[in-house]
Parts: C-alpha cells; structure tokens; sequence
C-alpha cells in the first residue's frame, strides 16, 4: 500500500513510534528511526533491515534545529524525498507532574516550559524542517500524536503535558488549513492520532505495580475505558496506515482517537 514511500517517525525508538515504524515497513515504507540516541536507532533499524524491510537509523533531537535539518538532508541525499512524517517524539516529565501532596503553585515553570519544548515546540519544528521536502511529492501526509488528555481535563495531575499536547492537536488543523491554503492538491495533508491508555516505559509504574496488578490511577482509568483494557501498540498501526494511504486523501486536519471509547464516555 506503501511501497516506495519514505516514512521519518521521530521517537521510533520509543514503544509506540516504534510499533508505528514497523507498521510502516511491514505495508512497504523504507522507514527511519530517530530518536536521540545513535546506537539505537541503528538497532532497530537493523532488525527491520534484518526482517526483509528498506530502514535506516538517524539520530536527532527534535528540539535542535541543526540536529532536524541533518536529519533531512540524510534523508533526501539516501532516499531522495520524504512522504511521510510521524511525530512520534514527545512525552511528560516527571518535574511536572503535579505529585498528590503538591498543589499546582509548586510546579516549576521550567518543568513546564521544557514539556512544550518536548510535545509541542519538537512538533512545530519537525514540521517546518521536513516540510518543503515533502511539498515536491504528491500526497505526502504528516501525522501527529496528540493524546486524550488534549481534549478535556479527564487526565489529573499532568495538566502541563494536557496543554501541550492541546496545542499539538490545535497547531493540526491550523497547519492543514495552511498547506490547502498555499500548495492545494499537491499539499501536504496533516492528521492527528489521539491515543488512549497504553503501557509504554514513562507510565507503568504509574498504571501498573511491581506484580502486574492495576494501581489505583489505572483501576480509575480502566473504569473509564468502555472496552475495559489497556491499548497495544500495534492497534495504532491501522489507524496510521489509513491516514497515510490513497483511502484518505480527502481527511486532512482530523484527529483520529484510539482509545477504547474513552473519550466518548462520561462514566455514566
């Protein structure tokens, strides 16, 4: 469905980018993992590379505008175009979350500032970078991850990492609206996956013991999930691959969630 198209998934080495990169290889994208950190990036691409698929690993920090404008050059020189970007990169910080004891006037703003930094400022930047690279190839699609906790307070104590990824998810329609507005057809489409509640390496102790019971936060979170379970990575790939095949060239600036109906159910 993807074959030939060359698909960059920043935070790849992360769970959910990387399931979201193997997707990718697996429907045909010569795919490549970036994260912050060389050796493994190169890991995983190798395993992909090891498997049959097109992959390479470039490191890059999202936020470093050098480090992105490297990483595409690289890109455009091995593979000569980019179609298709997955800002997968971002996360929380444990400074800002606000602990039960703590109120939100003891939050640092720096702990604040560095989480938009993360979601919101390595989105924008990712995006701008990447951008007129992918404008020369016809039906190129950006995807970015917003979250639930982006569209109401639902989520407690994170309420930094809520307003960035709102703003990720604002910044979605708004830079949709202006890739139809100066480059029409041959544009770039821009989409968000809203995920749910999935186990990756920054929330399980926080949603799981030591012993793999449910702590109470994610006792909490399951009763507020219709479907009563945590999400698998790998359930995020046909969402994904939809949005960057032919099936949806006319959905741009939608947030697609992936949640179990979380975001629909009001508990009642």
């Amino acid at each position: 469905m993807l074959s030939g198209k060359v698909a960059v998934v920043t935070g790849s080495c992360g769970v959910l980018g990387g399931a979201m990169a193997i997707g990718l290889a697996k429907e045909g994208a010569r795919v490549v993992i970036t994260g912050r950190r060389q050796a493994e990036c190169d890991r995983i691409a190798l395993e992909l590379v090891n498997s049959g698929y097109a992959s390479m690993g470039i490191a890059a920090d999202v936020t470093i505008e050098t480090q992105v404008v490297a990483l595409r050059d690289k890109v455009v020189k091995e593979w000569g175009s980019i179609n298709i970007l997955v800002n997968a990169a971002g996360g929380n910080v444990g400074r800002a979350v606000v602990q039960p004891a703590q109120s939100f006037f003891d939050m640092p703003m720096d702990a604040l500032e560095e989480v938009m930094r993360l979601n919101l400022v390595g989105t924008v930047l990712t995006c701008k970078v990447m951008g007129p690279a992918m404008v020369q190839s016809q039906g190129s699609c950006i995807i970015n991850l917003s979250s639930m906790a982006a569209e109401r307070a639902t989520i407690s104590r994170v309420m930094g990492y809520s307003a960035s990824k709102a703003a990720v998810e604002n910044f979605t329609r708004c830079l949709a609206v202006e890739m139809c507005a100066k480059h029409g057809d041959s544009g770039i489409r821009v989409n968000a996956l809203s995920p749910g509640f999935f186990i990756g390496d920054q929330n399980r102790s926080l949603l799981l013991n030591d012993d793999g019971t449910l702590t109470t936060r994610g006792e909490t979170i399951l009763n507020g999930t219709p479907m009563k379970r945590f999400g698998e990575p790998d359930e995020l790939i046909g969402p994904l691959i939809w949005l960057c095949s032919d099936g949806a060239k006319f959905v741009t600036g939608a947030s697609i969630p992936v949640d179990g109906g979380f975001s629909c159910f009001s508990g009642v």
